[in-house]
Parts: C-alpha cells; sequence; structure tokens
C-alpha cells in the first residue's frame, strides 16, 4: 500500500531538529530510504527522533535507525528517540547492542627504519627455517638408516609404487630430454668446432658434457620440478586434512611412513633416470654429429671408448643420490610446513620446486669445486 511506505522528513526546532519516521519502516522499503538517512547532516546539533508516526518496524528497519543514532553520537550530537511504541524502541536498542562495533586497527606510521626491521624478520624467519630443515633432514636420514636395519618394517608396497611414480613414469621425459641435449650439444659444438678444422673433438664434448654434468643435473631438475611438487601436493594435502594428525594420534611416525618411502624412491630411481639421460644424450648427440659432421656412428664409438674416460661417468653418478636426497626431503619439508587451507599447499609446492632446483644446482657446483681441487 502506498500510505504504508515509510517517509523521513527533518523538521527545524530552533537550534535543534526532529527526524519524523512513519509508515512501515520494514526491510523491504529500506532501499528507498537509504539516500534520506544518509542525508541526516550530522552537524552537532540536538536530534530528536520521533516515531510516533510509525506504525511497524522490523529488525531491518531497527538497525537503520540504530545506524543512525550511532552516526550522529559520533558526530557530538545529543539523540534522543521519543514517541514511539515501547517495542519498537526495544527492538533498536536490542539491534543497536547486538551489532559488532569495528574497531579501527592501529596502523604503525612508517619510518626511515621500516626496511631494517623488515629485513631482521626475514633473517630470523629464514634462520628459524633452516634450523626446521636441518632438523628435518636429520629426521629422515635416521629413518632411512633404521628401515634399512629392518627391512621387514619397511613398507614395500608404498616404496614399489612410489620407484614407479619417480622412475618408471619419468621415463619417457628423461630420454627426450636427453636426446633433445645430446642434439643441441651436437649442433652447437658442430658449428664451432668446424671453425677450426676439430670436428672430430665433438665426441669428446658431447661425451664429457652429458656423463659429468649436464644429463644427471638436467634429470634431477626435472625430477625436483615433477616429482618434489607431487610429494609437496600430495602429503600437504594429506596435512591440510588432518591425516598426518590423525597419524600420530594412532602412534605412526609421519617421517617414516610418509616420508622415508618417497626419498628411498628417489635414492633408487635417480641414478637410473640419469643413466637413461646419459643413453639418450650420447645417441642425440652421435645422431647429430652424423648429419652435421659427417662422423659415422662406428667412429662417434670408437672415439667415445678411447677418449672419454669412465670417471666422468662416475663423477655424474656420484652427485645422484645427494640430488635425489635434497629434493625428497626439501619436497616433504614443504609439504610437512602446510598450515590453513589448500592455498597454503600451492605455495609450498611452489616454494618446494624453486628450492630443489636452487639446492640441486648449488650442490652441482660445489661437488665441481670439489672434483677440480682433486684434479679428476
Amino acid at each position: 500500500m502506498t500510505d504504508g511506505l515509510p517517509k523521513l522528513q527533518v523538521v527545524p526546532e530552533g537550534d535543534a531538529r526532529r527526524v519524523e519516521l512513519s509508515g512501515a519502516l520494514v526491510t523491504e522499503h529500506l532501499a528507498a530510504l537509504e539516500i534520506p538517512f544518509a542525508q541526516v547532516d550530522p552537524n552537532g546539533s540536538p536530534v530528536r527522533i520521533d516515531l510516533s508516526a510509525l506504525s511497524v518496524i522490523d529488525t531491518g528497519g531497527a538497525w537503520m535507525v540504530a545506524q543512525l543514532r550511532a552516526r550522529l553520537l559520533e558526530a557530538g550530537s545529543a539523540v534522543d528517540i521519543a514517541g514511539g511504541a515501547a517495542d519498537h524502541i526495544a527492538l533498536i536498542d536490542t539491534v543497536a547492542a547486538a551489532t559488532p562495533q569495528e574497531e579501527p586497527e592501529d596502523v604503525e606510521a612508517a619510518h626511515r627504519w621500516t626496511w631494517v626491521e623488515a629485513l631482521g624478520e626475514s633473517v630470523v624467519s629464514g634462520y628459524q627455517s633452516v634450523l626446521s630443515f636441518i632438523s628435518f633432514l636429520g629426521q629422515t636420514i635416521a629413518g632411512i638408516v633404521g628401515e634399512l636395519a629392518r627391512p621387514h618394517k619397511l613398507r614395500w608396497a608404498s616404496l614399489v609404487t612410489h620407484m614407479q611414480d619417480v622412475g618408471l613414469s619419468a621415463v619417457p621425459i628423461v630420454a627426450l630430454m636427453g636426446f633433445l641435449i645430446g642434439v643441441v650439444l651436437g649442433f652447437q659444438g658442430a658449428s664451432q668446432l668446424q671453425q677450426f678444422g676439430a670436428e672430430v673433438f665433438v665426441v669428446e664434448l658431447i661425451s664429457i658434457s652429458i656423463l659429468r654434468e649436464l644429463g644427471i643435473l638436467l634429470t634431477a631438475i626435472i625430477v625436483a620440478g615433477r616429482s618434489g611438487s607431487a610429494f609437496t601436493a600430495s602429503v600437504g594435502s594429506m596435512k591440510v586434512q588432518q591425516e598426518v594428525d590423525a597419524m600420530q594420534t594412532l602412534g605412526l611416525d609421519p617421517i617414516r611412513v610418509l616420508v622415508v618411502p618417497r626419498v628411498l624412491a628417489l635414492l633408487i630411481m635417480l641414478p637410473l633416470l640419469g643413466f637413461v639421460a646419459n643413453l639418450f644424450g650420447l645417441f642425440g648427440g652421435a645422431l647429430m654429429s652424423w648429419f652435421s659432421l659427417d662422423v659415422s656412428p662406428g667412429m662417434f664409438i670408437t672415439r667415445l671408448h678411447d677418449t672419454t674416460d669412465v670417471k666422468h661417468l662416475l663423477v655424474g653418478m656420484i652427485k645422484a643420490p645427494f640430488f635425489a636426497l635434497m629434493i625428497g626431503v626439501v619436497a616433504c619439508w614443504q609439504a610437512f610446513q602446510v598450515q590453513g587451507s589448500s592455498t597454503s599447499v600451492g605455495r609450498r609446492t611452489t616454494q618446494s620446486v624453486v628450492q630443489g632446483i636452487f639446492l640441486v644446482i648449488a650442490i652441482d657446483a660445489l661437488f665441481s669445486i670439489f672434483f677440480a681441487q682433486l684434479g679428476v
């Protein structure tokens, strides 16, 4: 009904003002009063809210009246609600009491040394993360040693499953990567060595580069991105769903149940994947040398046998267990740092891949310095 529509009228009374509300002040009709309510000027003068002509009011209308009163009081006006039925005023007071009060947050003023504080917090956080990672690494190594000392307690089904996921399923991408790296080395070596008439040395370039460095290094990077992220995502999801807490409640050690089989699978399969990458890398290099430099496969194999020592293969393979251990531990450690929701899982998965690849490259650099000092 038109007569039932709510109305708001501001009537001056000397230095004061009277806000008259009439009609049915219910939620259904409040949209029409949003602007009139907002236009009531909180200029500090006394205000009397007159409800005598108000026929109906619900919680929505009571909330608008309570908000108007709060805004006027905040501006320093003396506010009085009068003229309405007792239940109308009681409803307004009840709604006002139930409305949560927003407390402004204390915002610290920025100053010239704010960056020092942020730097200090980052250093402390990084230090604590390093300590946590070292502790987790120690627990993992202890768990691996304990499981190997008691093979009958090792979860063989979980180990074999992870070996298939980490190793067998990764053979195609690792083989393709190795083949393409061999092709690139062969092509680039051919274009450079032809300038000096030293095309035959392309065999040493390809074999030493792949066997000693690129084969196992790029394999570890692929595994860190592929299997490391999978480890963090799967274990992190279990952490979010409180399955890890349930294991601890049942007396099971999450390190032995979740971490050890995954790390052992990497320790077993990464050297094998590196060997596959080496084979396909040499094959790709031999193929490109044949096409680009007319170095026949027989000559390639002969030069490989005569000029490339087995020590280069051993140097590459020695790195594999260290790469595997670091990838697995970083991935699982990041998974155990997951907190809250699935958003944390995604963030930790990204950090797992980045940190895993970084540590693999750092360890490879340390090995290069170490072998250079030994003259190997």
